[in-house]
């Protein structure tokens, strides 16, 4: 009995996983971005990957809080809210809305 809820909580963990980082390829691409990773890096420009970022984070609670029942789901949660927080703080401090190449000449 143990092992038939071991391996449903492992394949829905698998299945959870598998479909968000199907999901935020399918977003990265959708925005233009080359790979997934330069998607996760890159500072939300519009309001649309600012709600994402949002989403990310929303998604990350979630997982994390399912997982004081579930432990493994902590350890599902900490990355997309990691990301999504990250992603969120960066767009409230304000960066990426001035391109760093175009410098003022003294």
């Amino acid at each position: 009995m143990i092992v038939w809820i071991a391996g449903a909580v492992a394949l829905t963990i698998l299945v959870v996983v598998f479909r968000a980082v199907q999901g935020y390829r399918r977003q990265a691409r959708a925005l233009g971005y080359v790979t997934l990773i330069d998607y996760l890096r890159a500072v939300p420009g519009t309001d649309g990957e600012k709600r994402h970022a949002v989403d990310m984070v929303m998604q990350g609670l979630v997982l994390c809080v399912l997982g004081l029942a579930i432990p493994p789901f902590l350890l599902i949660g900490i990355f997309p809210l990691y990301f999504g927080g990250r992603k969120v703080s960066y767009s409230m401090m304000g960066l990426g809305l001035i391109d760093d190449s175009i410098q003022p000449e003294d």
